[in-house]
């Protein structure tokens, strides 16, 4: 037999097969193999969304707790989820690799969304009905009732989290991105990847939310948990033609070591000259060689500079936490300098939370008829927010992109940071928006003497509440594309995993910072006149929302500071006559 190489046996750099042999381009990887991760992922955000958009009318209506509360209780679980990203970002990066990490997770979900579906079935793991005749307020959840609950949402939230944190790396990693035609295929599957979250998300606010509200729970969750173990058998199914490429160490182990290094060499002068530093072109990982892109020296925190002093001797060269090199130092800092872009993008996502909040609370005390017998679930508002979303992204690349090349000179069309800017914008717009239409809500319901009716449906219609939703969601198409391009152009090549991550801790925080938010503001109403009461139609919801919008055009303010003071990196290189290497496109794939 011929030992000559052809193409039908060629093996692709830096990856195995299952079995730990050299995967071979022909036999593994490629459509075949992303198509299992893409039909998993349609399950296992059907899964996520179809419990977080329509929780707190669960909240609410079953487990009879305040509209304050439960909205705390949905962004917890959804920061949360985000949160673990990091997480399940170390985990896959430094111990287990993307596919266990995938199949870890995916079966500690599973496991929290079957207790969820088990604490609706038996009775005694919620509250009896409300007896609308009886002057008696709702017998509030139990401890040990919320206990189970929250046990199963953490629970799902720690796999939600493992998960995310993987699924579309390891999509990308069945693409050989050294091949010219395989690369253009990781692009489309981005692409592809977006689309079939899209359906699942679209599925999970229309299907599964009429289902959770017309058939029940058990029925809503029992179905979810059916879709997330059925997306891991789909999963585990692929796993002969997977590509698994090998463990690099997690980027935050770098930077713990440039911290460190800096700190214990904390009383040793910098030479004048930055040549006299410890760099090195390469660096080593136990099985290959990685070559890491030079970054001009910069004058900002040069105290971590001190990271790349070598002492006289040598003692040093090989500890790890005495020496790095010069490259690590000015990734370091390169990510450093993105802090001010990733933390005034907070608050677009705070404002976001309201989406599934207070708006579909709102949703519930309206007229929610399409005819005569169809009635909408409250939860399924959320598809105007996706479907402008939709909306927006073909918009943006066939009219706002050439319009901007020929305005702008710029190839891109808008620039990553202009982008995060015009969603920053309509966040503003979405809160003055909601603010209005809730004072119009109240006016009805004055007019229509149904202030201290929560039961009653308002005779306004829900479709008033349209406009703060897709104002959102065209906001969420600009800061998403936005957000994400940037984190993945700026960060230093082979730091995916911390792109991605700073672009999910700050959807993580905003929704933590959303529960913040509200329980202040509910210590400083009190209890007689609460902003958020129980019975909105008592409360004043539209000064919340007055707030949010005077923080979000502030937020808006501070952020045109720091992306005007901002220099991209390839223009920091282009100065420095370093030609930039490739990255990838970005595309909707966090």
């Amino acid at each position: 037999m011929s030992t000559l190489p052809t193409t039908h046996h060629k093996t692709v750099p830096d990856a195995t097969d299952y079995k730990g042999h050299p995967a071979q381009s022909s036999k593994t990887g490629g459509w075949s193999a992303s198509a299992m991760i893409l039909g998993g992922e349609i399950m296992e955000r059907l899964t996520t969304l179809g419990i977080a958009v329509n929780l707190v009318t669960y909240l609410t209506g079953t487990m009879h707790l305040g509209n304050a509360t439960s909205a705390n209780v949905v962004t917890n679980f959804v920061g949360t989820s985000f949160m673990l990203c990091l997480l399940g970002g170390f985990l896959a990066d430094t111990f287990l690799g993307r596919y266990l990490t995938i199949a870890i997770f995916a079966t500690v979900q599973a496991t929290g969304v079957t207790i969820l579906t088990i604490s609706t079935i038996i009775k005694s793991l919620h509250p009896p009905k409300c007896n609308i005749e009886s002057a008696q307020p709702c017998e509030r959840a139990s401890s040990m009732q919320l206990m189970v609950l929250y046990l199963a949402l953490y629970i799902t939230a720690l796999g939600t989290g493992g998960v995310k944190s993987s699924v579309s790396g390891f999509g990308s990693d069945q693409f050989d991105d050294t091949n010219k035609g395989e690369k253009k295929q990781m692009i489309k599957f981005f692409n592809w990847f977006y689309f079939f979250v899209s359906i699942g998300s679209l599925a999970a606010t229309t299907i599964l939310v009429y289902i959770q509200d017309n058939q029940g729970r058990e029925w809503g969750y029992g179905i979810c948990a059916c879709a997330i173990v059925f997306a891991l058998v789909v999963f585990l199914s692929g796993t002969s033609t997977y590509r698994f490429r090998t463990l690099l160490g997690s980027p935050l182990t770098q930077f713990a070591v440039v911290f460190v290094a800096a700190w214990r060499k904390r009383h040793l002068e910098l030479p004048s000259d930055s040549s006299l530093l410890f760099n090195e072109e390469y660096i080593s990982n136990e099985t290959h060689m990685t070559k890491k892109q030079r970054l001009p020296h910069s004058k900002q925190f040069r105290f971590l500079d001190k990271a790349a002093i070598k002492e006289s001797g040598g003692i040093t060269d090989t500890r790890k936490w005495y020496l790095t090199t010069l490259t690590d130092v000015e990734e370091v800092k390169l990510v450093i300098r993105m802090l001010p872009i990733w933390a005034t993008t907070i608050m677009f996502w705070t404002i976001h939370a309201q989406m599934t909040t207070f708006s579909v609370s709102q949703a519930t005390t309206m007229d929610r008829h399409i005819g005569k017998s169809f009635q909408i679930p409250a939860a399924s508002m959320t598809v105007f927010l996706i479907g402008s979303i939709l909306l927006t992204v073909p918009f943006y690349d066939r009219f706002i992109v050439p319009v901007a090349r020929k305005v702008l000179k710029n190839p891109q069309g808008l620039r990553p940071l202009q982008r995060v800017g015009v969603g920053l914008v309509f966040s503003v717009l979405s809160m003055v928006v909601a603010a209005l239409v809730e004072i119009k809500r109240l006016r009805f319901a004055q007019t229509h003497g149904l202030v201290n009716n929560p039961e009653a449906k308002i005779p306004m219609t829900v479709f008033w509440l349209a406009p703060q939703f897709f104002f959102v969601g065209f906001g969420e198409a600009f800061m998403y594309m936005g957000q994400l391009d940037f984190f993945l152009r700026e960060c230093p090549k082979g730091m995916k995993t911390i792109s991605t991550g700073l672009f999910l801790s700050t959807l993580s925080l905003g929704f933590f910072f959303s529960s913040i938010l509200v329980t202040i503001v509910n210590n400083l109403t009190g209890h007689e006149k609460p902003w958020l009461a129980d019975n909105l139609n008592q409360g004043k919801l539209y000064d919340f929302y007055w707030v949010l919008a005077i923080l979000s055009a502030i937020n808006v303010m501070i952020y045109f500071v720091c992306a005007k003071w901002y220099v991209y990196k390839e223009t920091r290189l282009a100065e420095e006559g370093i030609e930039l290497e490739e990255q990838p496109d970005a595309t909707f794939h966090a």
